[in-house]
């Protein structure tokens, strides 16, 4: 029998490049070979997408994917030319044009399956302000938070600031992951500093409430029939975990599943999959929530294509569930083909 073809896009344009490499390394050593065939192909920094290696069997443990440092221009194709009929396309981009909804938006006009979220929910989930505006609209409980848009008066954004939340309060940008931009500020002068740096990133900006919270994450996969997983946690040994905590100096670990009581489990779960409904989420997201020491529990963000090493939480998540790490990958490739089937059956 053929083998299906499975392409790997990876690496991309936002800061969460170097994820998106470690990402895509460990799918292309966990793909059942008996089943699929892999295509590789890297974006670079600037945009441009170059082929990489082309897999019939699982690769060394020493086989690398092109970065930015080891790129060859010479191999450099037309973004058009990834094109495969019948072949699904697992983006393992981070990010803005990656989970924002632009890649989607290409792949759906070459007429490709992919792996997750359509267009208008990977946007919408991107943006924590828009996320955060329609889980309102469906009743979810959140942090209290402002918004911040370039243009705007600053001082009257930090007197509203100031006026509606309370020190320590944490300012992110309104498009970006794996807590790049993000910082915890204290008082007004660390909060514009703060500001300055989320703007070098986004337009958009939000400041939410900080809360002394546990930070409980949530696994969810299908696509009409979302299931959710049994929480998980991130136990930090910093206060405040970024960039370089969750992933260059590791100094997280997980709880799987979280300790936490059975109704604050059944509480999250429900609003994990009521969020991924609401947002119009399709195979997989991981959502997040913060779990106070008073007992509140607020949804923190929905993730359109989580971190997805074997050593991620979301993987790791599905496997404490009974599905391990190949398997969910064959899973998410049949969630693709289905929403594909049904996303063309909708152009009558």
């Amino acid at each position: 029998m053929a083998k299906e073809s499975l392409i790997l896009l990876y690496g991309g344009r936002s800061a969460e490049r170097e994820v998106s490499v470690l990402s895509a390394e460990s799918v292309m050593r966990a793909v059942n070979y008996e089943k699929f065939s892999v295509k590789t192909y890297f974006i670079s920094k600037d945009g441009s997408f170059i082929k990489t290696q082309e897999f019939t069997e699982t690769p060394s443990a020493a086989e690398k994917l092109m970065t930015n440092d080891t790129i060859d221009l010479a191999r450099q194709i037309k973004p058009s030319d990834i094109y495969e009929e019948g072949a699904v396309v697992f983006p393992v981009l981070h990010g803005p044009m990656g989970e924002d909804g632009s890649i989607q938006g290409f792949l759906e006009t070459l007429k490709l399956a992919y792996v997750g979220t359509g267009i208008l929910a990977s946007s919408l989930a991107m943006d924590k302000i828009t996320t955060k505006r329609v889980l309102e609209s469906a009743g979810i409980t959140q942090v209290p938070y402002v918004a911040v848009i370039e243009g705007e008066n600053i001082e009257e954004k930090i007197a509203e600031i100031e006026a509606n939340l309370v020190y320590p309060v944490f300012t992110k940008p309104s498009n970006m992951g794996s807590s790049v931009g993000i910082s915890k500020s204290e008082n007004q002068a660390e909060l514009r500093q703060a500001l300055d740096l989320a703007f070098q990133y986004d337009s958009r900006v939000l400041v939410e409430q900080g809360v002394n919270a546990r930070e409980i994450e949530v696994g969810l996969l299908g696509n009409y029939d979302v299931k959710s997983t049994l929480p998980g946690e991130v136990v930090k040994d910093v206060a405040f975990y970024d960039y370089e905590a969750k992933y260059i100096d590791n100094k997280i670990t997980m709880a799987i599943p979280a300790q936490i009581p059975d109704e604050v489990v059944a509480i999250m779960r429900e609003n994990a999959e009521k969020a991924f409904r609401a947002l119009g989420g399709l195979g997989l997201s991981r959502c997040d929530f913060f779990y106070t020491v008073e007992g509140d529990v607020y949804l923190n963000e929905l993730n359109t294509m989580p971190g997805f090493t074997q050593w991620s939480m979301y993987p790791l998540l599905w496997e404490n569930m009974g599905l391990p790490y190949g398997d969910l990958i064959e899973r998410l490739v049949l969630l693709a083909q289905e929403a594909f089937t049904k996303r063309e059956a909708h152009l009558l």
